[in-house]
């Protein structure tokens, strides 16, 4: 039984209160919700911050606030901060990057949106890669298109990162990836022969998250994702109570599939978070 890493994003930079009342939004709410989310088997927390009117928030403050929280209220979990530019300002998206959480999320190129281009240019994905190898950050390299393997490829080749980083193939966002089992098997091939150590998960989006989940399973994934940052609803007419109820039906598929869920522990030797700097 080969245990599995959750990762629960908890508030994202898009769902509100008036989408769901559980999204998790001040620093205080993120704690709690964090360490719920924690007690129902989540080992990786992704972090975004959110100003009080909700919108997205860079503020390093913020960010340290929630991860002291995390560390008193849920020993040994992974914090992961997100770089990710929905409503950020490129320049402030790695001003956290100091405080030196465990992980931290890399998009490795840009990707048409349903409203907006999401641009990682080339400069700033290599400053954002270049602090985290400074502060021992692991990214988590966020994939929203085939080229964007070749780009974390690049990194690995100019000294950037280490050739075993943690890769997650964002599916089920309009314009980019499609939720499709064929695309998947796809760009597993592709990772398996470009970062053959590579560690890999994969995210649905909204209603495909549950699916996309048993995709990454069947293919022995070394982490799922779940969490409203992702999806918001349980079933088409019913929202999520919380972070942890989307846990707990995770931690639900896990078992089908003859795992388990990780511990915090096991989390880290999975994602290699020892060494982060370039001995792991």
């Amino acid at each position: 039984m080969n245990p599995v890493v959750i990762a629960v994003a908890i508030t994202g930079s898009v769902p509100r209160k008036k989408d769901n009342p559980a999204v998790p939004i001040s620093s205080s709410e993120q704690i709690e919700s964090t360490h719920e989310a924690y007690e129902a088997g989540a080992s990786l927390v992704h972090i975004h911050v959110r100003n009080d009117d909700e919108t997205p928030s860079s503020d390093p403050e913020r960010f340290a606030t929630v991860q002291a929280g995390i560390i008193q209220h849920c020993p040994e979990m992974i914090v992961q901060f997100s770089t990710g530019g929905r409503g950020r300002d490129p320049g402030q998206r790695g001003s956290s990057l100091y405080l030196r959480p465990d992980m931290a999320s890399l998009s490795t190129g840009s990707v048409n949106f349903p409203t907006i281009v999401y641009e990682n240019h080339t400069v700033l994905v290599s400053d954002l890669a270049s602090k985290m190898r400074a502060n021992g950050v692991r990214p988590e390299i966020e994939i929203f298109d085939l080229s964007h393997l070749h780009g974390a490829r690049r990194l690995v080749e100019r000294g950037l990162m280490d050739d075993h980083p943690h890769v997650q193939f964002v599916m089920g966002v309009e314009n980019a990836l499609p939720a499709d089992k064929h695309v998947l098997d796809l760009l597993l091939g592709e990772l398996r022969r470009l970062l053959p150590k590579a560690t890999w998960t994969a995210a649905g989006i909204g209603r495909h998250q549950a699916p996309v989940m048993e995709w990454a399973l069947q293919r022995g994934a070394d982490a799922v994702r779940t969490g409203l940052e992702d999806n918001i609803r349980v079933a088409k007419d019913r929202l999520a109570r919380s972070n942890a109820e989307l846990v707990e039906i995770a931690a639900e598929a896990i078992a089908h599939h003859n795992r388990r869920v990780a511990t915090c522990y096991e989390a880290r030797n999975i994602l290699a978070l020892s060494g982060v700097g370039g001995d792991a």
